[in-house]
């Protein structure tokens, strides 16, 4: 029995040795490899074994400058990039601006002009409604007074204006329920001017709605 338990202690004491090994040898290479900085405690071990300890190598200070300054050139690359990207947009929101300007001028023109034919077209109808006021009362007057005078101041009126007098007349008796007086006052004038003006009033439009 104390021979089986002596061969148990010298497998254990061997297997110690073992793992002891293995773990220094680990510890040398993540040591190698700068896993981990063991330096400290492998160098009593490379002097017992006659070896030169290796030694963590140190960062200069130009080492640290370039790193500064890569980092430095990063950033104001990054920088640059920003700014030719604002740079960029700027000028779109310029452009967009610039567009829109020239839509807001197109825009105005086009409004003035929309504004000078309405005052335009509100002025004509102004006038047509002014005219027709104008013939209404003329017609009326000639209404009133004998035919043989009035036929002789429509006879000397241009057709326009006769045929105008002429069919406010008809309309101011078709208004009132009475007969027109067109028809005598045409009879009373000279035969080729009342076929003319008979004429012209079927062809040609009013002077007036």
């Amino acid at each position: 029995m104390a021979g089986y338990g002596a061969r148990i202690v010298g497998r254990v004491i061997v297997l110690l040795i073992l793992i002891a090994a293995l773990a220094g040898a680990g510890i040398v290479w993540f040591d190698y490899l700068n896993i981990i900085d063991a330096k400290g405690v492998l160098a009593p071990v490379y002097r017992f074994m006659g070896l030169i300890p290796r030694s963590q190598e140190e960062t200069g200070d130009d080492e640290i400058l370039s790193i500064d300054a890569e980092r430095l050139a990063v950033r104001l690359e990054a920088l640059e990039l920003r700014n030719l990207e604002l740079d960029r947009r700027e000028a779109g929101i310029e452009q967009r601006q610039g567009e829109i300007e020239q839509m807001a001028g197109e825009l105005e023109d086009r409004q003035k002009a929309l504004d000078e034919r309405e005052k335009s077209i509100n002025a004509q109808t102004e006038d047509a409604e002014n005219k027709q006021r104008n013939v209404e009362q003329f017609a009326r007057y000639l209404n009133g007074m004998p035919p043989a005078q009035a036929v002789g101041i429509i006879t000397a009126m241009n057709d326009q204006d006769a045929i105008d007098v002429l069919r406010m007349t008809e309309r101011i008796a078709q208004a009132e329920g009475t007969t027109s007086i067109v028809s005598y006052w045409l009879s009373l004038m000279p035969a080729e001017r009342a076929v003319e003006l008979q004429r012209k009033m079927v062809g040609r439009p009013s002077g007036f709605n």
